[in-house]
């Protein structure tokens, strides 16, 4: 049920052939997930400047729109780059609440994947190599990045179902598994203000590390306070900025490997998607331990 797939990179060398290896990994975990597939790639963080990315089934339509109306609307020139079903705006931190804004307004069919200074999701339906080959991810570079293909279980298989799911800016979560209690958790994250998007269980994790970490906790301790307030099985990788955390239940029923070297640290479900990374057979292979919070960063 699902395969998840993540990469750290220590070596900055290796940053141009982050998306190469990323993409070999998730491929390899394709028969885990033929539903619907997604990757997070984070970039160099930008101190002025942030993404947004967004998708939308009806992309030559809603992408002109989008572009008259930034023209229209903005005294400034953007950079629109497209990609397929997804476009990535990039806009000074000022502006970036103004054209969330004009997305609403303007093209409601538009669902936005991610905003922030380092992050881009792409993610469609449709296994991982299809989805590789349609926004590049084989040729992107970056410092991190996680991976996930889908076998639908809590909800329909669509664009908006599939993971990674990011609920704040340069966050972001993948998970195998499902959570018993997320209804309730949903009840109380709308309450909270918390905007939820899907009826996936995943949504729920990723918004229920949002709301912890919004009042005022570190992904680690949002983590753990996870092993009291999530019911069910799971096995988390979370992404953010500056690098990224895994975390399973206490049962830890979905398999989950890791691997350090001097170069990077990797998860996969499974140790074949690991096989292929430079000089696996150096690295420390280990299973994460149960209700442990594992995090690396920059």
């Amino acid at each position: 049920m699902c395969g998840i797939v993540g990469l750290f990179l220590k070596d900055h060398s290796l940053q141009n052939q982050l998306g190469q290896l990323l993409s070999q990994m998730l491929i390899t975990m394709s028969d885990r997930g033929p539903d619907s597939a997604g990757v997070a790639i984070y970039g160099q963080p930008e101190n002025t400047e942030s993404k947004i990315t967004i998708q939308s089934d009806k992309q030559n339509n809603d992408f002109e729109t989008l572009e008259s109306i930034l023209r229209e609307k903005l005294d400034e020139r953007l950079d629109i780059n497209f990609k397929d079903t997804h476009a990535v705006i990039r806009a000074n931190n000022t502006k970036i609440k103004f054209i969330l804004e004009l997305i609403e307004n303007y093209i409601p069919r538009a669902r936005v994947m991610s905003v922030g200074s380092s992050i881009e999701i792409y993610k469609e339906t449709g296994m991982p190599s299809s989805v590789i080959e349609r926004f590049s991810i084989h040729k992107m570079k970056g410092s991190h990045g996680i991976g996930h293909t889908r076998m639908a279980t809590e909800s329909e298989v669509t664009t908006l179902g599939a993971h990674p799911f990011s609920t704040a800016p340069d966050e972001c979560l993948v998970h195998n598994g499902s959570l018993s209690n997320h209804n309730n958790l949903r009840r109380n994250l709308v309450r909270d203000g918390i905007k939820i998007a899907t009826e996936n269980d995943s949504e729920i994790a990723a918004a229920y590390l949002t709301n912890q970490m919004s009042d005022g906790a570190t992904l680690g301790e949002a983590l753990e306070k996870g092993l009291e307030d999530l019911d069910g099985f799971f096995t988390f990788v979370v992404g953010t900025k500056r690098g990224f955390g895994v975390l399973r239940d206490p049962i830890a029923c979905k398999p989950a490997v890791m691997a350090e070297t001097d170069q990077y640290v990797a998860f996969g479900s499974e140790y074949r998607a690991l096989v292929d990374l430079p000089n696996i057979t150096q690295a420390k292979i280990w299973e994460p331990e149960p209700s442990t919070v594992y995090f690396w960063t920059q």
